[in-house]
C-alpha cells in the first residue's frame, strides 16, 4: 500500500492552503505551483518547496499539464491533488498522471469522464437508480425530435449543454415557437465555451432548492454519504451561500436519499470525495449532474460530520479503506458557509488590488478559510472568492446568530467585498426561516435594486 511522502498541490489559493494543512497534519511534505501572479500567495509561502508553472494566465499554467508533471517529477512529489476547478476534472490530466505512476487524489479518470459529460452522466445515474428530471434520453440536434419530446414532458423545458456549466449553454423555453432558435442559441454558446455544440433537453422545474449529497467511496465497491447540503442559494447559477444540513429536507428523506447515492457510487466502484446535485421540489429529488471532486462548499459537511474530508480523500488514494461504515456517520447541529468574494456587493464587478487591512473573525466553531493577509494583492486573472466564512452552531437559530457575529468582526480593506451582501441576506426574515428557493436570491436582488 503506497504511503504518500509528498504531494504536489495543482491548484491556488484556498483550496490549495486547505489541502497544504491537512497534509502538514498527516506528515505530509507539500509542493506548491504557482503562476507568477501568485508568486506571494500564503500557500507558496507555507509550502515545503515552490515552483512556478507560468505566466497569469490559467491556461499556460494552472491548465498546463506538461508545465504540472514537469514540477512534480522535479520536485520528486509521489503524489498530485487536484482541488477544485481548473484540472480536477480532467480526466486526461488524471490518465497522466498516473501513467508518470505519481497517484492521484480523486476519481478513476473513467469516472471523471462519465460524469464529466452531462448526457452520459444522466444515462448512468438512471442506470444507478438515481431519479432524473423528465427529458430527452441523450443529446438532441433535430428539431422534430425536440419539440415531440417538449410536448411529451409538458413546456417549460429547458437546453443545456452537455458539457460544461456554470449556467453557459443553458436555455429555458416556453412554447413550441420559440425552441428551434433557443436550441441554436444554447448550442452556439456551448460551442464557444466549452468546444462542444452538444445539447439536451429537461423538464424545466418552476421553482425548486439545490440540493447536494456529499459521498465517499474507497474504489472497491464501498461507499458512504454524509448527508446533504443546501445551495439554493445562487446568482446566476453561482452558489453565493450553503448550509448543512438542509432547513427543508426531513430525517426521513436524507436517510432514502442517502442510502440510494450511496448505493449508487458503491456499485460505480467509485473513488474519493463526489457529489451528487439534485433539485428538489414538492418532495421529490430530481438527479442534475455529479462532481467528481472535492466542492467549494464541504467544510460545512465537515462541521455537522467531524470528518476531515481532504485527510479521507489522501487515506483514499493511498489504498486504505473509508475511516467511517454508514452506521458510524452522526450529524450534529449546522453549519453555514459564506462565500466572500473581491466583488462589488450591488453590481458584482470584480474589485482586485491591493488588501490593505485584514481581520479574520475568531471565536467558539468560526472557521476561515482563505489566504488572504495584508499586502495580498489579489490578483484579476482569477474567479473572485477570496475567503470562505464557516460557522457551526447546535441549532439553525444559533449558527445564523454566530454568523451575524462573525460578519460584524471580519475586516477586509483595500478591496471591495460582498460582505455587506451577506449581512443584509442575514437580516431577511425569508432567509431566515429558510424559506429559498434557486430563484430567491436574484429575486431578492432586484428588489435591492442590485
Amino acid at each position: 500500500m503506497p504511503q504518500i511522502k509528498k504531494l504536489l498541490i495543482a491548484n491556488r489559493g484556498e483550496i490549495a492552503l486547505r489541502i497544504h494543512r491537512a497534509c502538514h497534519e498527516m506528515g505530509i511534505k507539500t509542493v506548491a505551483v504557482h503562476s507568477t501572479a501568485d508568486a506571494d500567495a500564503m500557500h507558496v509561502r507555507l509550502a515545503d518547496e515552490a515552483i512556478c508553472i507560468g505566466p497569469p494566465s490559467a491556461a499556460d499554467s494552472y491548465l498546463n499539464i506538461p508545465n504540472i508533471i514537469s514540477a512534480a517529477e522535479i520536485s520528486g512529489a509521489d503524489a498530485i491533488h487536484p482541488g477544485y476547478g481548473f484540472l480536477s476534472e480532467n480526466a486526461q490530466f488524471a490518465e497522466i498522471v498516473e501513467l508518470h505512476n505519481i497517484l492521484f487524489v480523486g476519481p478513476k479518470p473513467e469516472h471523471i469522464r462519465t460524469m464529466g459529460d452531462k448526457v452520459q452522466a444522466k444515462r448512468t445515474a438512471g442506470a444507478l437508480g438515481l431519479p432524473l428530471v423528465p427529458g430527452s434520453d441523450g443529446a438532441i440536434s433535430d428539431i422534430a425530435e425536440a419539440k415531440r419530446i417538449a410536448e411529451d414532458i409538458g413546456y417549460p423545458v429547458i437546453i443545456k449543454a452537455a458539457s460544461g456549466g456554470g449556467g453557459r449553454g443553458m436555455k429555458v423555453v416556453n412554447d413550441a415557437d420559440d425552441l428551434e432558435t433557443q436550441m441554436q442559441q444554447a448550442g452556439s454558446e456551448a460551442k464557444a465555451a466549452f468546444g462542444d455544440a452538444t445539447v439536451y433537453m429537461e423538464k424545466y422545474l418552476g421553482n425548486p432548492r439545490h440540493i447536494e449529497f456529499q459521498i465517499f467511496g474507497d474504489g472497491e465497491g464501498n461507499a458512504i454519504h454524509l448527508g446533504e447540503r443546501d445551495c439554493s442559494l445562487q446568482r446566476r447559477h453561482q452558489k453565493v451561500l450553503e448550509e448543512a444540513p438542509s432547513p427543508i429536507i426531513t430525517a426521513e428523506e436524507r436517510e432514502r436519499m442517502g442510502g440510494i447515492v450511496a448505493k449508487a457510487m458503491a456499485d460505480m466502484g467509485y473513488r474519493g470525495a463526489g457529489t451528487i446535485e439534485f433539485l428538489w421540489e414538492a418532495g421529490e429529488f430530481y438527479f442534475i449532474e455529479m462532481n467528481t471532486r472535492l466542492q467549494v462548499e464541504h467544510p460545512v459537511t465537515e462541521m455537522i460530520t467531524g470528518l476531515d474530508l481532504v485527510r479521507e480523500q489522501i487515506r483514499v488514494a493511498e489504498g486504505h479503506p473509508l475511516t467511517l461504515r454508514q452506521e458510524d456517520v452522526q450529524f450534529r447541529g449546522h453549519a453555514i458557509e459564506c462565500r466572500i468574494n473581491a466583488e462589488d456587493p450591488r453590481t458584482f464587478a470584480p474589485s482586485p488590488g491591493l488588501v490593505k487591512v485584514y481581520h479574520a473573525p475568531g471565536g467558539m466553531h468560526v472557521r476561515v478559510d482563505s489566504g488572504l493577509y495584508a499586502g495580498y494583492r489579489v490578483p484579476p486573472y482569477y474567479d473572485s472568492m477570496i475567503a470562505k466564512l464557516i460557522v457551526y452552531g447546535t441549532t439553525r437559530q444559533g449558527a445564523l446568530r454566530r454568523l451575524r457575529r462573525a460578519l460584524e468582526e471580519m475586516v477586509i480593506e483595500g478591496v471591495t467585498t460582498t460582505i455587506p451582501l451577506h449581512r443584509a441576506l442575514l437580516d431577511d426574515p425569508e432567509f431566515q426561516e429558510g424559506a429559498y428557493t434557486i430563484k430567491w436570491l436574484e429575486e431578492w436582488l432586484a428588489k435591492q435594486g442590485a
